[in-house]
């Protein structure tokens, strides 16, 4: 199964996605995390292609093989994220999406699911999974990513980068020994002095400096109205259990339409590698589709 990789201007900058499936089918969106490059949604999006999905899966700008901002403060920041969500997909002429964001992707996803900054985008999201994302973050676990994304290292060898991503990525849950060797392969780029490190603009991790509550996003979460799934690591140190109490007294929760997985095994954030990852997030989209909900979860 191969995707096809494309490259699009979106709102000024090269967005490069990877678009699996077959073009006639429903689309979902999945959306990466804030280090992170679109390749991590491969195990998922070779699922949903075999459950009869499209699938979307890009590079954020200054991620991957997406073009780095020109204005990092305009830039690198959540506005930013959905105007380019919006225009990919007005590009590639798709008018309703699921949406599945894991930690930065889910809260893309919100602010593009409540229409405050994007209006056309609200009834285009049919549902949201927010996998460990939730609308206000533990400030403790905001500045341990900020420690480790904001100053990448750089190794003399791709072995030595793969043990630091087996290391800061333990959360993830279980991982092959391929999927590891994959995620590394797919997020590595070389320096000019021979060294490699993570493959993104370190940048980007300003947008915690320029826009200190970009992530503080309740309003955004109370306009929802699709139907959202939070999968939430058991361990996770980013989505803390009384901020999830509190999404089911407001927006969605409060209108019926969230439901809470806790993941097993797992922290900040579950990789959606595993069979019972697939499971939840294809039951959740099927529900979705015949208008219950989420109440089709096991």
């Amino acid at each position: 199964m191969t995707p096809t990789s494309r490259y699009l201007t979106c709102a000024g900058r090269e967005l490069h996605c990877l678009d699996w499936g077959q073009p006639q089918n429903p689309v979902v969106v999945a959306w990466h995390g804030l280090a992170r490059t679109g390749r991590d949604m491969d195990e998922l999006a070779m699922h949903l292609v075999g459950q009869g999905y499209r699938v979307i899966c890009p590079d954020t700008v200054g991620r991957g093989l997406s073009q780095w901002a020109d204005d990092p403060v305009q830039q690198y920041q959540l506005s930013f994220y959905a105007a380019q969500a919006c225009d990919l997909l007005d590009q590639l002429g798709i008018e309703r999406v699921h949406w599945v964001g894991t930690s930065m992707g889910g809260a893309i996803g919100t602010v593009c699911a409540s229409g405050l900054l994007e209006p056309t985008l609200k009834p285009r999201i049919r549902s949201l999974v927010l996998n460990d994302n939730a609308p206000e973050l533990a400030q403790a676990a905001i500045e341990r990513i900020k420690a480790y994304a904001g100053q990448p290292p750089a190794f003399d060898t791709v072995r030595e980068l793969e043990a630091f991503f087996r290391q800061v990525y333990t959360p993830y849950g279980w991982l092959s020994d391929a999927q590891w060797k994959r995620l590394t392969e797919s997020s590595v780029r070389r320096l000019p002095d021979g060294r490699v490190t993570p493959h993104y603009d370190p940048a980007m991790v300003q947008q915690f400096v320029h826009h200190p509550n970009d992530y503080l996003i309740w309003p955004h979460y109370d306009a929802i109205t699709c139907p959202v799934l939070c999968l939430r690591g058991e361990r996770s140190d980013l989505v803390l259990p009384e901020v999830v109490a509190e999404m089911h007294m407001r927006g969605p929760g409060l209108r019926g339409l969230l439901q809470v997985v806790e993941v097993p095994g797992c922290g900040h954030a579950p990789a959606l590698n595993v069979p019972s990852h697939f499971q939840w997030v294809t039951e959740f989209l099927r529900a979705s589709e015949a208008g219950t909900g989420g109440d089709a979860l096991g």
